[in-house]
């Protein structure tokens, strides 16, 4: 059968777009080939920095012929209807189309349409053009004649000329040929923009420059190998690695290996050859990350270590040309930019090790946190938490969230330690520098509280290093800096691997964190994210998720599941620092002080607005707005500073009702201000605002709110749970069956749903799965009648032995499966429900639920519904397929 090959050869493709390009080439062309009636064995798609190619093997030389029924309108329809339906079926009489009948419906028109099959070759000629025009790129552009202005002074017409081509870069030629293998190819012939597809291509812009005709795909790429082109990205990366590996073998070194390097230098060359350049022994200084990131992200060369050490002060780089000198000049000029960039690194390296200026600027800071600022990292903590550089407007500075994340990692932190299955770190840290620490004994012998403080220092620390220098130049070291520099101002050990362990997971294939610590920074950094944007209403809403939170909440739940951390969310949820957040929504400016006191001698002194939401909050909890909506609303019409005149009746009203609601909430601040102080124990006076915050989870009618908050983002968690754990191979009915809306000890979810997968694979789970269902339904059947179910089982109305033994096996397993449950031996609690099996068996062969005895019957109704019960306290069976 025929083959189609196809290029595309433009100016050089940016790296980061190739791979998708080609792969949506492949894609457009062949859905537009097989939706002309064309089928194809196989297609594959290629790439250079300068073409996008395809393969099509196996293509059909003709479409087939269509004949097509159309079913048009009433015999007896509108002339209308008849007209439309004419033009959809082609035809120019309705006498062309046939009358069928239908018994409900009555006669009605059939067009019976007969379409010849095309030619591919028309085919292809057809839809091309268009697939190149509409080829949608990241970032694209015009050129030529017709990307000048339009108008007849531009060679348009009547102020109009032909619409540009879009393409990445400058389209140069197009090679379309299209037959089988045993004959000489058709050269398909369209023309976009001036260009013409042929079969005349172009090799290795330096190397082979000159154009030459091609046939089919193997001869192409013959040609291209002759004319230093390699197609194969993946042969070019082949080449790459291999190369690189026996040079730096040859130098006694190791290539440092980078997957997404590679793939970026693979679509920067065509004929790739390897070289190797050097810098200066004194760069490596230097920690090794920021060198690695400094030559890659720069320079993009790989670097090269010692046999079993540090880096060295070599480096491989791929030209795209053999030149005559073998390289040495490709490689000093690589060393040479290199050198400069290592000096710039250096700079911003020891940069952060030094003391800021103006320290005396930053003491408030330092005081909030407890930092001391004799060491760079809690300098740049301090400086993070001046200079009020913002998370979200409606969430606050980094150093209000730094502080929450700090609180609720402390708490956090003794759960983990006690429940995780990861060994508690402790001791010097790691990295140079390290001063004193306590020892993995001591921090293991000092419980909860030393863990707390711990957790707390780092959450304090993990963002610290995002006013540094070397994150401002490289971000992706952000986490990996806060580590380097933890380590050098002597912080234990825990606290510096946290402020780079805390971001992870980064994605479903990134590593979790195992210390305790680090886990606990972790998940407040995650839980502090989700219940901010949630607070604020900016939950994903389909495929759009700005704030990637989807991606924090699996990372709480791989953090949880995969580190065997038992945890109830939904009171981390609602915690007073959460509190602190949902309430935290918006920088009052306005009104420093959101409970000022009403007083008649000020009467023209800005007031705040009682329409506010938080206002209304406050004052309508007990009903307070509800009462004197009318009053208070006419008050605040006449409030001169907020718009409207006031006349003698008005202003009354107005002292009268700003008296009121004022007086109300100054009864109230006076509650926040005495929890405050028994919450916190500090000696500053909050402001009002900060003292409603924290009373808010004492008040009922503002608890509800978030409530609401907690059990809306427990379902969004559930929902990410079921499908981390589909991923993992559980079936979704099971998951359905354990879940619960109230279910938030996600750990325990996922040991339900492994127990109950593992039971329901014997034959004793698959029988006592149908039996339970059957009981179910019988129940619901009967619920749904209204017939009466006993509130209790009594043995004195049994009439057959299988009663008393179903009842006896029914109050054994409960009392096994309750116990087992509560020791969290799903396992044994399944084990203890098999017993069920034969006695259930027994049951529905032997007895006639639905007795006409009525005591009878609410009796045995009430039997099923302890097996209802029984298996309801692992599972909701009826929700279980099967």
């Amino acid at each position: 059968m025929p083959d189609l090959l196809i290029e595309l050869r433009s100016e050089e493709i940016p790296a980061r777009m190739q791979r998708k390009a080609a792969g949506d080439l492949r894609k457009a062309v062949t859905d537009a080939l097989v939706d002309a009636g064309l089928t194809y064995e196989a297609a594959r798609e290629y790439w250079t920095p300068r073409r996008l190619a395809l393969d099509i093997r196996g293509l059909t030389a003709r479409s087939r012929d269509v004949r097509e029924e159309i079913k048009g309108p009433s015999t007896k329809a509108p002339e209308q209807a008849l007209a439309g339906f004419m033009r959809k079926a082609g035809l120019t009489d309705i006498s062309q189309a046939h009358v069928h009948s239908d018994p409900k419906k009555g006669d009605f028109y059939v067009a019976h349409i007969s379409r010849p099959g095309r030619d591919a070759e028309e085919i292809i000629a057809d839809v091309m053009p268009g697939i190149i025009r509409g080829f949608s790129w990241p970032k694209s552009m015009r050129w030529g004649a017709a990307s000048m202005p339009k108008g007849s002074s531009f060679g348009g017409i009547d102020g109009k000329g032909p619409e540009a081509l879009k393409w990445v870069r400058p389209l140069q030629s197009i090679v379309c040929t299209f037959g089988p293998e045993t004959e000489e190819p058709t050269v398909i012939s369209f023309g976009i923009d001036g260009l013409v597809a042929g079969n005349v291509t172009a090799g290795h812009r330096f190397h082979a420059p000159e154009s030459f005709t091609v046939r089919r795909f193997d001869d192409y790429v013959d040609k291209l190998d002759r004319a230093r082109v390699i197609l194969d990205a993946e042969r070019r990366k082949e080449i790459i690695l291999a190369d690189a590996r026996n040079l730096a073998f040859a130098s006694g070194l190791e290539l440092v290996e980078d997957e997404a390097l590679l793939e970026e230098v693979s679509g920067l060359v065509e004929w790739p050859v390897v070289l190797m350049g050097e810098f200066e022994e004194e760069f490596l200084e230097i920690p090794d990350d920021i060198i690695r990131l400094t030559i890659k992200t720069n320079q993009k060369c790989f670097v090269l270590r010692k046999p079993g050490g540090g880096l060295s002060n070599r480096f491989i780089l791929v030209a795209n040309v053999e030149a005559s000198d073998g390289g040495a000049e490709i490689a000093r000029g690589n060393g040479k930019v290199v050198r400069a960039r290592l000096s710039d690194a250096l700079y911003f390296w020891n940069t952060d090790q030094a003391n800021l200026p103006d320290l005396g600027e930053l003491q408030a800071s330092a005081e909030k946190f407890g930092l001391d600022l004799n060491k760079p990292l809690d300098q740049r903590m301090a400086k993070l938490d001046h200079l009020g550089v913002t998370f979200h407007a409606k969430l606050g500075t980094q150093g209000e969230r730094v502080a929450r994340i700090a609180k609720l990692a402390e708490e956090l932190a003794p759960v983990v330690a006690h429940s995780s299955t990861s060994p508690v770190r402790g001791g010097r840290s790691e990295a140079p520098g390290g001063g004193d620490a306590s020892s993995s004994a001591d921090v293991a012998q000092g419980g909860g509280e030393q863990i707390a403080q711990l957790a707390r220092r780092a959450a304090v620390l993990a963002k610290a290093d995002l006013t540094t220098e070397v994150v401002g130049e490289f971000p992706e070291l952000q986490g990996v800096m806060g580590r380097i520099y933890a380590g050098l101002q002597g912080e234990d050990a825990s606290v510096a691997l946290a402020a780079e362990q805390h971001y992870k997971p980064q994605g479903p294939s990134d590593e979790v964190p195992t210390d305790p610590v680090s886990i606990a920074v972790a998940l407040a950094d995650k839980l502090d994210t989700l219940v901010g944007f949630w607070a604020i209403d900016e939950k994903p809403t389909g495929s759009k998720d700005p704030f990637a939170l989807r991606r924090a909440a699996l990372g709480v739940i791989r953090i949880l599941v995969e580190n065997g951390v038992r945890m109830n969310l939904l009171p981390t949820f609602k915690s007073p620092q959460a509190a602190l957040l949902i309430w935290g929504l918006r920088r009052f400016d306005d009104y420093r002080f959101l409970l000022s006191r009403y007083d008649a001698q000020y009467d023209r002194a800005p007031q705040p607005n009682l329409g506010d939401r938080v206002y209304y909050d406050l004052l309508n909890g007990d009903g307070f707005l509800d009462e004197h909506y009318s009053a208070i609303s006419l008050a605040q019409a006449g409030n001169p500073d907020l718009g409207g005149g006031a006349d003698e009746e008005e202003y009354a009203i107005r002292e009268s009702s700003y008296a009121q609601a004022f007086q109300r909430l100054e009864q109230i601040q006076h509650l926040m201000v005495h929890i405050w102080f028994e919450s916190t124990g500090r000696g500053d006076a909050p402001t009002g605002f900060e003292a409603y915050l924290l009373a808010a989870q004492e008040i009922d009618w503002l608890d509800q709110r978030f409530d609401y908050v907690a059990s809306d983002l427990l379902s969004f968690f559930h929902d990410r749970l079921k499908v981390y754990l589909r991923d993992q191979g559980a079936r979704h009915d099971l998951i359905d069956a354990v879940i619960t809306p109230a279910s938030d000890d996600l750990l325990d979810i996922t040991r339900r749903v492994s127990a109950l997968g593992a039971f329901l694979d014997t034959e004793d789970g698959k029988n006592l799965l149908a039996g339970a269902k059957r009981a179910a339904n019988i129940l619901a059947a009967e619920e749904k009648k209204g017939t009466r179910v006993a509130e209790s089982v009594d043995p004195a109305l049994f009439e057959l032995e299988a009663e008393k033994v179903l009842h006896a096996a029914v109050t054994s397993s409960v009392e096994a499966a309750t116990t087992a449950i509560a020791e969290e031996d799903y396992a044994a609690a399944m084990a203890a429900l098999a017993a069920l099996r034969a006695p259930v068996d027994a049951f529905f062969e032997a007895v006639l639920v639905n007795a006409e005895d009525e005591a009878v019957r609410a009796n045995r109704l009430a039997l099923l519904a302890m097996i209802r019960e029984a298996t309801g306290a692992v599972a909701d069976f009826s929700k279980i397929a099967g």
